[in-house]
């Protein structure tokens, strides 16, 4: 069971994705690409038994431009899974 996430598009700072077999309280956070750092803001937490689905993430302002990459975190903010890398403008 590897987990998977996946970027499927960015509209107006509205990330959306698709996941699966991420568990309940898994993380996704966003990831700066060029200095590996996991940023504070957004951070969404599985909350749904099933373990496939989609969120939106909404970016906040402080996110300024540059190449990103989701990390889903597990319970214990282990690494699970790595999305693609996708750029904000």
């Amino acid at each position: 069971m590897n987990p998977v996430i996946n970027f499927v598009e960015l509209e107006n700072r509205v990330i959306s994705v698709t996941y699966r077999n991420l568990m309940v309280k898994a993380k996704v956070v966003l990831v700066d690409l060029a200095s590996g750092a996991q940023l504070s803001t957004p951070v969404t937490t599985i909350s749904s038994p099933l373990p496939v689905g989609s969120l939106r993430i909404r970016l906040p302002d402080s996110v300024k431009a540059g190449t990103y990459y989701l990390m889903a975190l597990n319970a214990h903010g282990t690494p699970a899974a790595r999305s693609a890398d996708f750029h904000i403008d």
